[in-house]
């Protein structure tokens, strides 16, 4: 039960340093208020297509290791409560 804990321990710092990295280097998505006064259009081709982009691969993978982190978090504190 140790090294299962200890792998654990190890991946979860993987995930955690790997989800730090992705959040800084992503992009800030709104526009803000300028967005709200020129009326910025949703349907264009860009926005239709934005999940094969590079920004929306690193938000999906962001997505995919909150996910993971918040799965081995419980994980572990079922591990330490046991």
């Amino acid at each position: 039960m140790e090294i299962a804990k200890r792998i654990l321990i190890v991946i979860y710092f993987l995930v955690a340093f790997i989800l730090i990295i992705l959040a800084l280097i992503q992009t800030k998505e709104d526009a803000g208020l300028s967005s709200t006064i020129t009326g910025s259009s949703t349907s264009n081709f860009y926005e239709k297509n934005k999940g094969r982009t590079k920004e929306g691969k690193q938000k999906r993978w962001t997505i995919i290791l909150s996910v993971v982190f918040a799965i081995l978090t419980i994980s572990l504190g079922i591990l330490y409560m046991a």
